[in-house]
């Protein structure tokens, strides 16, 4: 979970199970008829957020966009089981949009419980609107996950970078496990517009600006 594409081909290459170029040529060209990839920007990022992350069995010698395929048919059990595009439909929004919103949180959350409030949190920037300002876009941008984000990170220019464009980047970051997913669309009702990583990985929150920076003072 939270692995995005080029991380997944590393790791299958790393496996001996794919060759790299040729996996990621798939997840570029090949068509793979579901509906929820209509309406996907088509790119090298038209599948980030959709191979689903689970344990999978594979034989040596199968092909990339078997593989693939696999990974999107976990991907559609995921979404008919949750019904998702009624969850998404209730919160105004569409599928894209949704699994968007999970990979944000994925990268974001490590604890299960802070999934539905980091959500909220998302839901409550974007009905502002509010500059989301979430690290893990820049990390994204840049193409690494750096451990530390400086001021200068925050300049670069990406549709992604999330501290210089309002609402949603142009789709998923990530791919968000079930508990992401359901968070999305389940965000909790609450009043906080801010969080702060805390050295353990979990967060504080709050919901005014002054708040917030004594949270900053306090674990950063």
């Amino acid at each position: 979970d939270g692995f995005n594409t080029e991380q997944i081909a590393d790791l299958l290459a790393e496996k001996g199970l794919v060759e790299r170029d040729r996996f990621m040529a798939v997840v570029r060209e090949q068509h793979f008829d579901f509906s929820f990839l209509q309406g996907v920007p088509k790119g090298d990022r038209r599948l980030e957020g959709y191979l689903f992350p689970d344990t999978y069995n594979f034989e040596l010698g199968v092909d990339e966009g078997t593989i693939v395929e696999t990974m999107l048919n976990r991907f559609d059990r995921e979404m008919k089981e949750l019904d998702y595009a009624t969850l998404t439909a209730r919160n105004g929004i569409n599928v894209h949009q949704a699994v968007t919103i999970a990979s944000l949180i994925e990268r974001e959350a490590k604890a299960d419980e802070e999934r539905p409030l980091i959500a909220g949190v998302i839901y409550n920037r974007l009905k502002i609107p509010m500059l989301l300002q979430i690290d893990a876009t820049i990390q994204y941008a840049l193409g690494e996950n750096k451990p530390i984000i400086y001021y200068k990170d925050l300049e670069v220019d990406s549709p992604y970078n999330t501290y210089k464009h309002y609402g949603l980047p142009p789709g998923p970051i990530a791919m968000p496990g079930r508990a992401s997913l359901l968070a999305a669309v389940q965000p909790a009702a609450t009043d906080y517009l801010y969080y702060v990583a805390k050295p353990d990985g979990s967060h504080a929150f709050a919901t005014t600006l002054s708040d917030h920076d004594i949270n900053r003072e306090l674990y950063q």
